[in-house]
């Protein structure tokens, strides 16, 4: 990443008209904030029981191109949020969508896709951007806490970004290059079903946007090479289909 205060002021820019609402680049608080306890972190958790979660890893490969993407999602730090991505391509929600933000000027930033909106060949990219996944046993649209998990910390902390939780380790799964991780507008949890791939590392992300997985695969060869409107010819589960739990 270029290091001249300027570049570093048109990304910051870039962030903040990047996601469906706003994405701010935050700094750690000087002031000490006392960070919630595991109990009501456990409370949380319990709070969304109504979502999939992936107890533990699975690999997903996706098709762009022509080409393999193979991506290894974490469960075991990031379960709802994995699990809600390994869902959704098992119902086959991605299949034929389009990545409709990708931003590699001035420097390498991210390539965004999963807006269910985009389906329909007759809505243009520039009016992509706000879709989420509608659940059809509620007709409502599906959101997901945001979710990330600090080191050395036994669990996730829920629906607080570490600036405003006063969390001030690192994310055990960070923003580096070739991290998948959800995109939201500016409530934390307004997570659906649209995420990004970092292009680089883009540590201004972390505690702020939950990643859940990363490529393993194909990040040079295809995610490096996708545009705007290129589309997902296919995501499938290839491991760890298992982990998946599905409340009733």
């Amino acid at each position: 990443m270029r290091r001249k205060i300027s570049q570093w002021l048109l990304l910051l820019f870039v962030v903040a008209i990047f996601f469906v609402t706003g994405c701010t680049a935050t700094s750690t608080p000087n002031a000490a904030v006392s960070t919630p306890t595991p109990s009501s972190q456990t409370q949380l958790a319990a709070k969304y029981s109504y979502l999939p979660k992936l107890d533990g890893k699975a690999t997903l490969e996706m098709t762009v191109n022509g080409s393999p993407i193979t991506i290894e999602v974490d469960g075991t730090n990031a379960p709802i949020t994995a699990g809600n991505f390994v869902d959704l391509a098992q119902k086959g929600v991605y299949d034929g969508l389009a990545f409709h933000r990708v931003v590699r000027e001035p420097q390498p930033f991210v390539v965004q896709g999963g807006d269910p909106q985009s389906k329909n060949l007759n809505v243009p990219i520039k009016n992509l951007g706000t879709g989420g996944f509608i659940d059809p046993q509620t007709s409502t649209e599906r959101y997901i806490p945001l979710e990330i998990k600090p080191q050395e910390a036994t669990e996730p902390v829920y629906s607080k970004t570490f600036e405003s939780a006063g969390i001030q380790q690192p994310p055990i799964l960070s923003h580096t290059r070739g991290a998948v991780a959800m995109a939201r507008s500016q409530p934390p949890d307004s997570a659906s079903s649209q995420f990004y791939f970092a292009l680089t590392d883009l540590p201004f992300l972390n505690g702020n946007y939950a990643v859940f997985g990363y490529v393993t695969q194909g990040m040079k060869e295809v995610v490096d090479n996708i545009q705007a409107g290129d589309r997902i010819e296919s995501v499938k589960v290839i491991e760890g289909l298992e982990n998946l739990t599905i409340p009733n």
